[in-house]
């Protein structure tokens, strides 16, 4: 085979599940080139809020947080179950069993992690559920990479070193002493990272430029502006790529083998439409996960697992074709607010897990077709922070698109959503009843350790329920987005592409959203879509290194 360049390993895409292979692979000396097929890097991840939920990880260890091996694969089978393959028992205790070796393989080379001790698992109640499982990148100080931050997804994110672990709190900062005490511990490291002439940022941009500086000192080179096209195959093994890189042609010669990190397919509307029967207009992954690297590896006999899933939640819709839309997490949670349907009637927890609120929006519109709209009253934009609202822009947009309604009474709102005043006026009054008893007596809603992390402790008694009755009302449409779809190739515990008999493609690996997920149709805690990534991608590495 005549060739470009010739490496070890090719690891396509440069978001968390590629970084980690990457990193593995280089730092067992192999020689490796990264392929993004944009002109940015990072991926989803780098917009992300960079959590990677990671049970039994070296940080709980050290702090004797009571996790164990056995205590997470309960959770796991309590959670996930068996929703195929893509879910066996092979591949959860491989995820399990790879995160030591990531987390130590990350700080060995100067990443430092941060656990979020109080964010709990979306089930903490099931057997073997915890609280503070999930961990992410301190702030990082991205100069530390030079120019390849000007290329960076990240660069959309906060432009701060704003953690994730800060969001629960941040999101009553004005409102609750323990907000007010962490929105200044904010306000104070952003001061430090000025004066002390960083420019440091946290989430997605901090996970991901940490791992690029590892790997880049580690050898490892990254082309831009280069989608892989074909996989290239000999003696039934995946032995390069065919890519173009400036506009020429080039084949690169890979003496181990491909890992394809290459995201989902997001914004590939034929192949939503065709798989889950939505467009992506309302997704938050990046706009360069259109299923690419998903398709090269069917070319070839790749079977593919959980297409017809995403990481589901309540978004609101971008406002025309430049908006973007907005995931939303604690906002539906926090009390004066409630989600109804198009007739006006609530039907499912509102501050329930996001991919479970996605799954009863598709379930709720079979019956009750149309608009779903959050509903909140005038304190509820005064105590708490919108993240969708901080724009005053976007604000004037959603306006003028009908997308927010603002109306004196309950009434007024309900004609101006096209809802039966009657109806949304009786939801409100049996709402309101159960914020004075602190009972959902429909939903549950505030009864999850999980569901009372965004709720306000000052609202009792219940920190998720405060009653929708003091005017002007806002109603915001509310649309099942998602940030990424989790189908794709289907893989084993070492991360290695199957055909649909179940044999291996040897030479060719998969992790990420460019594979069928390890968590089925389920979120068991936050970052969980992260924290599988960087395992298997940690995992593919070791696996080509020892090939």
């Amino acid at each position: 085979m005549s060739q470009d360049k010739t490496v070890d390993v090719v690891v396509v895409g440069t978001g968390v599940a590629a970084l980690a292979a990457a990193v593995s692979a280089a730092d067992a000396g192999l020689k490796v080139l990264m392929l993004e097929s944009t002109d940015r890097w990072g991926g989803s991840s780098a917009l992300s809020g960079g959590g990677l939920w990671l049970p039994n990880n070296p940080l709980m260890q050290r702090d004797g947080a009571g996790d164990s091996r056995e205590d997470a694969l309960a959770y796991l089978e309590a959670t996930i179950g068996d929703a195929g393959p893509a879910t066996s028992r092979a591949r959860k205790e491989a995820f399990v069993d790879g995160v030591t070796g990531f987390v130590g393989l990350a700080e060995r080379h100067g990443v430092t992690f941060a656990r979020a001790t109080d964010y709990p698992d979306y089930y903490p109640e099931l057997p073997g559920g915890k609280i503070g499982r999930a961990i992410e990148v301190a702030p990082f100080d991205t100069k530390r990479i030079g120019s390849w931050w000007e290329t960076s997804r990240g660069q959309d994110g906060l432009p701060a070193p704003v953690k994730t672990d800060d969001f629960w709190l941040l999101s009553r900062a004005w409102s609750t002493p323990a907000g007010f005490t962490r929105g200044a511990k904010v306000v104070f490291r952003t001061i430090g990272s000025l004066a002390t002439r960083k420019r440091a940022v946290g989430m997605g941009g901090a996970v991901t430029a940490a791992l690029l500086e590892v790997a880049l000192r580690l050898g490892v080179e990254v082309w831009l502006s280069s989608p892989v096209e074909e996989l290239l195959e000999a003696d039934g093994r995946v032995v390069g790529v065919h890519t173009v890189r400036d506009g020429r042609p080039q084949t690169v010669r890979a003496t181990r083998g491909v890992v394809l990190g290459g995201g989902g397919f997001d914004h590939n509307a034929e192949w939503r439409e065709r798989y889950q029967g939505v467009d992506g207009s309302a997704s938050s992954g990046a706009p360069g996960n259109l299923g690419s690297a998903i398709e090269v590896a069917q070319r070839i006999g790749a079977a593919v697992d959980l297409m017809d899933d995403a990481w589901w939640g309540g978004s609101i819709p971008p406002a025309g074709p430049d908006g973007s839309p907005s995931f939303l997490v604690s906002e539906r949670s926090m009390p004066y607010t409630i989600i109804v349907d198009a007739a006006g009637e609530r039907f499912a927890n509102e501050s329930e897990s996001y991919v479970d609120l996605g799954h009863h929006m598709f379930e709720h519109h079979k019956s009750v077709p149309g608009t779903c709209w959050m509903i909140t009253d005038a304190r509820f934009p005064r105590r708490y922070l919108r993240s969708y609202a901080l724009d005053p822009r976007a604000n004037k947009a959603m306006a003028e698109a009908g997308i927010s309604v603002k109306a004196p009474t309950l009434a007024d709102l309900a004609l101006r959503i096209g809802v039966d005043p009657s109806r949304l006026t009786a939801t409100v009054e049996r709402f309101n009843g159960f914020c004075r008893t602190g009972v959902d007596q429909d939903f549950g809603r505030g009864n999850s350790a999980y569901d009372r992390y965004y709720g306000d402790p000052l609202v009792r008694p219940n920190p998720n329920l405060g009653p929708i009755e003091k005017g002007p009302f806002t109603a915001v449409q509310i649309v099942a987005g998602d940030l990424g779809t989790k189908g794709g190739v289907l893989t084993d515990e070492f991360a290695r592409a199957l055909r649909e008999d179940g044999s291996v493609i040897e030479g060719l690996y998969a992790a990420g959203n460019n594979s069928a997920s390890v968590m089925g149709h389920t979120y068991p805690g936050p970052g969980s879509t992260l924290g599988p990534a960087a395992v298997f991608g940690y995992i593919a590495g070791r696996h080509l290194a020892a090939s």
